[in-house]
């Protein structure tokens, strides 16, 4: 592994009595730095209980072009729970100590699910930032009842991966049935149609084609209220297209980022997916659900050390599978 040119540091913020886990992927050595020499810092915020674990695909491929903080909000992945209410303003407060705690001015921000909600309220907070990307979207606000919504995340959840229901139950399990409930009624509250209106960067919204929870016509209702933005769909993707076809939201997001992409378009199935991993079969799969494992049961005992072991491993482990077939 000592080949990988791949450097995971993770570290935590504290702001308000609440604690943030900040997983910073960069790559070692400028050759890594793309054509032209720019450079950018990206932010990932997760959705509802789920952990930074999400972006393990998209951080390190974002991190060709820039340092990547990939977040844990406080009361996810294993975190201590804050004593406020869990509103997308507390957890965008959060976000902003942690820009503040790394001088970053004008980061390029990715929010996921109701992640997408906590960077809509850090963007109206912080008018510096130029350039977003809302990935799934939440709520619709045009089915806003919970069993609704339920069965919505059901119909999406079954076009999902066996490696991705793991991924996200993990995570569900750290955060806690009480904690989970406390923050959900929140997200479905939020009124992203309404707030994002407000937000004077610009936007990138990109949801899956089978994502039942964040429909077609609810994107093209937010891209018309919001200031400037551009709408595109990732064709045989679900809720979890973050993760599933992170390929596609990572040339989506550059291409944004560069003026590049059209305003609004359709990505093939076959360009966003991952590659086929190299040297791939049941020793990989056992790696890294062993890598995993360790970080699930490390952050369970509030063992900070053994997270950030298990993360590097796991990361370096899939560096080295995909990282010969991309591009």
């Amino acid at each position: 592994m000592s080949e990988v040119p791949l450097e995971l540091v993770v570290d935590r913020v504290r702001s308000r009595g609440a604690t943030t886990r900040v997983t910073r992927v960069s790559m070692t050595g400028a050759e890594h730095a793309d054509d032209t020499g720019s450079r950018k810092a990206f932010v990932l915020v997760g959705g509802v209980g789920v952990a930074a674990t999400y972006f393990e695909f998209l951080a390190p491929t974002l991190a060709e072009r820039g340092d990547v903080y990939a977040l844990d909000l406080p009361g996810f992945a294993g975190l201590p729970r804050p004593g406020v209410q869990p509103t997308a303003v507390f957890f965008a407060e959060q976000v902003a100590a942690v820009l503040d705690h790394y001088g970053l001015d004008d980061p390029v921000v990715i929010g996921h699910s109701m992640g997408t909600q906590v960077v809509t309220e850090l963007l109206i907070s912080r008018p510096g930032i130029t350039e977003a990307v809302l990935v799934s979207p939440v709520i619709n606000d045009r089915e806003r009842a919970l069993p609704v919504q339920a069965l919505r995340f059901a119909q999406s959840a079954s076009r999902e991966t066996l490696h991705l229901a793991l991924t996200a139950v993990s995570a569900y399990v750290l955060c806690g049935l009480v904690y989970f409930l406390t923050v959900l009624p929140h997200m479905m509250r939020y009124r992203i149609v309404d707030r994002v209106a407000l937000v004077p960067a610009r936007l990138l919204f990109i949801r899956g084609q089978f994502d039942t929870t964040s429909p077609r016509r609810f994107h093209l209702r937010l891209a018309k209220a919001a200031r400037s933005a551009s709408t595109w769909e990732i064709e045989g993707a679900a809720h979890s297209v973050i993760n599933a076809h992170a390929v596609g939201v990572a040339k989506l997001t550059l291409g944004f980022v560069d003026g590049e992409l059209a305003r609004r378009g359709q990505m093939s199935s076959e360009e966003a997916d991952l590659p086929e991993p190299v040297g791939g079969g049941l020793p990989l799969v056992l790696k890294a659900m062993g890598s995993r494992a360790a970080e699930w049961v490390s952050a369970l005992r509030r063992d900070e050390r053994g997270v950030a072991r298990a993360k590097a491993q796991h990361a370096k482990l899939l560096w080295q599978a995909y990282a010969p077939r991309r591009g």
